[in-house]
């Protein structure tokens, strides 16, 4: 018999003691969640009233445009996790501020912060994209309409995940129990169990990055690239194959299939905001993840999830994946 995602989520509450019913509850209102925006992709052009592609006309917080799907799947996760009495309090990429729980509804223990679609800049061309979420625990005695219920560095992560909107659906999880993937059963409407544990490899042969970036990269990350680049003939002895789909869940989701590194690293072009990849709703989650399939996760200077972050919206670098590469990338920062 398939193992669908609730009864993976109940062996992990009631045989290993990993979560409790709160947390199990929550991540499957998460999973409808991320249904319903899979459901919104696929109708592309022929959803709503003259479709969901295109621009919303407005920015989010960060100043960045806003996709009409980034508008629809940020309303789709608020309105499904508001109401289940499992949350203290929601905050988005796409929001300045935390979402606070209707007082209407019962509250409840956790937090949970999310990207409701990464990568949205592809959604015109077809290209995979995604959801990334991160769920905390509301400090006792804090008040979860303010930023600082939020700031804890991500050690603190009871849960994180990521929804695949691609040729299938996938859902891959963590609860701090090694991680697993789930693929959407389209006819039956459930998350499928399709692979147990997933495992980064050490060693890679794949690199991922922005290469239009080069000439703003800091020393350490232009020599490690130069070093890939030169293949057999080089300090390396191997050649490495370059991929980069400017879509950080299909990119860290090739890692956590086959391997790999994946860099958004700290440049002269935004060295004054800290970095490209906010902390809160990307670089903890992905890293959380990476780190639970035996993979590294690395600002360059600092490992990503004992950063203490200092703001909802703080960006950091981003270094991850294959254990081995992101360690000596990290080494050459400190040389």
């Amino acid at each position: 018999m398939r193992r669908t995602l609730s009864r993976y989520l109940i062996e992990e509450q009631r045989e290993k003691g990993k979560i409790n019913a709160d947390l199990r509850l929550l991540i499957e209102v998460v999973a409808r969640a991320c249904k319903s925006i899979a459901v919104a992709i696929g109708k592309g052009a022929i959803g709503g009233e003259g479709g969901v592609l295109g621009e919303a006309g407005s920015d989010n917080v960060q100043g960045e445009a806003q996709k009409k799907l980034d508008v629809i799947s940020n309303e789709i996760f608020l309105e499904a996790n508001e109401w289940g009495g499992h949350l203290a309090g929601m905050a988005s990429e796409e929001m300045e501020l935390p979402h606070a729980i209707p007082n209407r509804y019962p509250q409840g223990e956790y937090l949970l912060l999310f990207d409701p679609l990464d990568g949205s800049s592809n959604i015109d061309i077809n290209v995979s994209v995604g959801t990334i979420f991160s769920v905390l625990r509301c400090p006792e005695g804090a008040d979860p309409t303010a930023d600082t219920a939020f700031l804890q560095p991500g050690t603190k992560q009871v849960a994180a995940g990521y929804a695949v909107y691609g040729p299938t659906t996938l859902l891959v999880l963590t609860v701090g129990d090694g991680v697993a993937c789930f693929t959407l059963d389209r006819e039956q409407g459930s998350f499928v169990l399709t692979q147990e544990h997933l495992r980064i490899p050490e060693d890679t042969k794949e690199f991922a990055i922005n290469m239009s970036n080069l000439r703003h990269w800091e020393p350490p990350v232009r020599r490690y690239v130069e070093e890939l680049l030169a293949g057999k003939e080089g300090p390396r002895g191997k050649d490495f194959n370059m991929r980069w789909v400017a879509s950080m869940v299909a990119d860290v989701h090739r890692i956590m299939t086959r391997g790999g590194i994946f860099m958004y690293p700290l440049d002269a072009k935004i060295k004054d905001k800290g970095g490209k990849l906010r902390l809160m709703y990307e670089a903890n989650p992905m890293s959380f993840i990476v780190e639970q399939a035996g993979g590294a996760a690395s600002t360059g200077r600092q490992r990503i999830l004992e950063v203490q972050p200092n703001g909802l919206h703080m960006r950091v670098p981003v270094i991850l994946g294959s254990k081995n590469e992101v360690e000596l990338v990290t080494s050459y920062h400190g040389t």
